[in-house]
């Protein structure tokens, strides 16, 4: 199965090469570095999904990086960090709306007839698929905990 992902990467990369633009051709080569790592360590070729799944961490990463760097009170790092998860954002789906998410997570708190906290475990298991690349992990688990303290 071959990835558009992949190879719209393939693309940009060669047009960043002809547009001589530094950082651009930096983040694709950083992106591509850890997609071809991850298919050398499993042994494999990833499809969009797995692609996705490398640009979410990726992600994940860069802003981690850029509360770390405010912290240090290293605006200079934060800017560039900005740009590289600008760059990586523009491989991912669109992210999901609030209430849209809202809706998923009433669905599996009924689906899973979830009625405290100690629950949340199972309604976790049910809405990160659906949402998987489109909102953060620690967004959803606090709307479900919102929704489970509700009831």
């Amino acid at each position: 199965m071959t990835s558009k992902l992949k190879a719209s990467l393939a693309e940009q990369m060669k047009a960043a090469m002809k547009a001589g633009e530094k950082e651009k051709l930096g983040y694709i080569r950083n992106l591509h570095a850890a997609i071809r790592k991850k298919e050398i360590d499993d042994q494999v070729e990833l499809d969009d999904s797995g692609v996705i799944q490398i640009l979410v961490s990726l992600v994940k990463q860069r802003r981690d990086s850029m509360e770390q760097f405010q912290q240090g009170g290293r605006e200079d790092l934060v800017a560039a960090e900005k740009l590289e998860l600008t760059f990586l954002q523009t491989f991912l789906p669109p992210p999901i709306s609030e209430s849209e998410l809202k809706k998923i997570i009433a669905q599996a708190i009924a689906e899973t007839q979830a009625t405290s906290i100690r629950e949340m475990k199972q309604v976790m298991e049910l809405v990160l698929p659906q949402v998987q690349s489109r909102a953060d992990g620690k967004w959803v688990s606090q709307l479900i905990r919102a929704q489970l303290e509700l009831a």
